[in-house]
This record gives C-alpha cells, structure tokens and sequence, in this order.
C-alpha cells in the first residue's frame, strides 16, 4: 500500500471515530427527549384532572406551567438534535467529497497504469527491458520490478473498488441523515405549535385567576395557620422524645448526657442515624409518582404578588389517594391530626425526623416500627377545588428544619 492510501485509511479511521462519539451523544439526547415526553403525558394527565373544575385554579397553572417548561425543553433538545445531525451531515458530505476525489485520484492512476501495460504488453518488449540490465543484479530487481508493478496494478483496482462501495454508503447514509433532520424540523414545529396554544391557555388561566385573589389569600392564612400548628405539635414532640430519651439514659448509668436540646442516642440508634445520613440524595420520595409544587425556605408566592411564603418543607403534587410511604426505616414517634393539613405521621431515624402530613386513612401508629418505602397512609386532597392529592413532607435533625430535596432522589 502506498503513502497516500496509509493516509487516506487513517483519516477514514478518525472520521470512524468522530461518528462514534456523535453517535452516543445522539443517543444520550433521544434518552433525554424520550423522557421528558414521558413527563409530559404525566403532567398533561394531571392537567386533564385539574382541568375538570369549572373555575380556573392554581394546580391548574401549576400544571400547565410545568408541562410548558418540560415542552421548552423538549423544544431545546430536539432543536440540540438537530444541530447534531446537521454537523454529522456536514462531516458526511465532507467525507463523500473526500470519497470521490480519492476516487478520481485512484481511476487516472489505474488508467496510466493500464495505458502503460498496453504500450508494454509485448514479451518481447519485457524481455529486453530485462537483459538491457547492464548486470546480472539490476537485471534481477527488473524482473521483481515488473511483478511488483502488476501486483500495484491488481491493488490499485481493489481500492478502486473498495472506495467506491464506501462512497455508495455514504450517499445511503446522507440521504438518511438528510430524512431524520426533516423529521425533527417537523416535530419541532408540531412542538411550538403546542406550546403557543398552551401559552394562551395559561393567559387565559392567569386572567381567571385574578378575580380569585382575595380567595386565595383566604386560603394561604388557613394553610399557613395549619402549618405553624403542625410546627409546634413537632417542636413539642421532638422536646418530649429528647426528654425521655435523656431520662432513659440517666437511669441506665450514662454520664455523658448533654444539656443541650439534642437526643441522647444508643448504639443503635446512632446506627440507624449514621445509616440516615449516608444516604442523602438517595433517599426515595414520599409518593412513587408526583411533581414538587413549592420548595423549602422563603420565597415569594407563585400566584399573589408581594406575598412570601415559608415552607419547612416540600409539597408534593400526586393523584389524590396515592399511598404515602416512609422514607427509611425508622419508629413512628407520633400521628397527629392538624385542622387544615390533615393527619401527620411522624418517623423517628435516631436523632433525624421525618414528616408527612395532609394524609389520610393513616395505617401506622406511634411505637410501630417502619421500613423503607412502607405505606403510612394515603394522600389527601390539596384544596377543595380540585381532585388532585398534595403531600406535604419535612426532614429534621433534633429541633432543626433540613431541607428535604437535598436528601430525596433526582428525578
């Protein structure tokens, strides 16, 4: 093989392994837009339920709200997709360009080859070409010459033909390629079209909604009120436990009990608190399926201007009776029923806590003990307007409020 065909193989072989590379990033981003259409249709059935009130609501714009930011992003990746086929097009043609004029190379070599073994095909002309040597050695490398040059001939041919079947895929492959960024230029258009409906629709909701401001406010002070309740009922609860525990410890000769507001723990529960800990992030959330609503900390109302709200937890939206489940294993240290939030169960995980409220037909009672991912209970409604279930979940370390979407699972 000559060096300009060592250097055509190796750019052919870095051109394998571009392919490759975009390849795989093709296949992470048709992962991704296969998923998010999946939420999609989960959010769109949410919608659908929500949808069925007479009177525009907040879990409605919730809803809606969430499915036209999981479409923009599809939106996003699709358009990332198709920018990705366009460069492998780009490549594709740049390589068909490279095909045909290796091709063009290889054919007026082989058509001088051909040209010359036709202007010496005669055996006698080959025989004295060889005895013209002036000796015996250059006669012998004449001879090697001539056989070397037929097989260069032979192996000219097959390049020729190999090229060409490699330039006949790749005319297949950039058709293809060509096909599929149409395909996607057309879903992408099918996308925008939904989003600017679903866009008027939110107008159209936010409109309604206006008219429901003082309602609404109503309903805030009533939620707020329930959870300053359920607030206290825990701060009483947790200074209960750690009093007893301290107790406990005292009478079984421990002289290492803090004065400090904080459980006093055995080796046990220090295991089980230890076990907590190390599976932050990785703990699995309340409902198997569901969309976060509000997060944990200050932050201004989604709907009332000029309102701040304060969660101590994260609020989770799902179908209304879809079972509730504990977030590691652990002892239930109380259920409690709070006018407004339902009835909440508490889990105690050595010095970490976690609650769950708005709940009903709780299952469990104090004293039981809990494992990962068992049901507590079943979720209740979120307001009386709507039929959708809204679970209301908290994390806390002794008497201090920990931000629960630290320590769930990314979705």
């Amino acid at each position: 093989m000559n060096a300009f065909a060592k250097r055509v193989c190796y750019l052919l072989f870095l051109c394998l392994i571009t392919l490759s590379v975009n390849g795989q990033s093709k296949k992470d981003l048709e992962s991704k837009k296969a998923k998010l259409q999946k939420e999609i249709e989960f959010t769109n059935r949410q919608l659908e339920l929500v949808s069925k009130n007479k009177s525009a609501t907040a879990e409605q714009l919730n809803a809606l709200r969430k499915k036209i930011q999981l479409r923009q992003s599809l939106i996003s990746t699709i358009n990332t997709e198709i920018s990705s086929i366009g460069g492998e097009i780009e490549n594709t043609s740049k390589e068909i360009v490279s095909l045909e004029q290796q091709m063009a190379r290889l054919k007026d070599e082989y058509a001088a080859m051909i040209r010359y073994a036709y202007h010496n095909q005669n055996v006698y002309q080959r025989m004295m070409f060889i005895f013209a040597a002036n000796d015996f050695n250059q006669g012998y490398r004449r001879i090697k010459y001539l056989k070397q040059y037929g097989e260069y001939r032979r192996e000219q041919a097959a390049q020729i033909d190999s090229t060409q079947v490699k330039l006949t895929g790749k005319k297949i492959e950039l058709v293809a390629k060509k096909n599929e960024k149409t395909a996607l230029r057309n879903t992408e258009q099918t996308q925008k079209s939904t989003l600017e409906k679903e866009q008027l629709q939110q107008d159209q909701i936010l409109k309604n909604l206006s008219d429901r401001e003082k309602k609404l406010k109503k309903q805030l002070q009533e939620k707020q009120a329930a959870k300053l309740k359920l607030d206290r009922a825990i701060e009483n609860l947790i200074k209960k436990e750690i009093e007893a525990a301290k107790k406990k410890a005292v009478a079984s000769g421990n002289k290492n009990v803090t004065n400090k507001n904080v459980f006093t723990l055995t080796p046990e529960a220090q295991k089980l608190s230890s076990s907590f800990s190390g599976n932050k992030g990785l703990l699995p959330w309340p409902v198997e399926q569901g969309t976060i609503t509000s997060t944990f900390g200050q932050h201004p109302h989604k709907e009332l201007k000029g309102v701040m709200i304060n969660n101590n937890g994260l609020d989770i939206q799902t179908s209304k009776g879809s079972g509730a489940r504990a977030l590691f294993n652990g002892t239930v240290s109380g259920v409690i029923g709070i006018p407004g939030a339902g009835k909440a169960v508490i889990i105690r995980h050595g010095d970490y806590l976690t609650v769950y409220s708005n709940l009903d037909n709780v299952t469990v009672k104090t004293g039981d003990k809990v494992t990962t991912k068992q049901r507590i209970g079943t979720v209740a409604e979120s307001s009386e307007e709507t039929s959708r279930g809204e679970v209301h979940l908290e994390i806390w370390k002794n008497s201090t409020k920990l931000d629960p979407q630290g320590w769930i699972s990314r979705r």
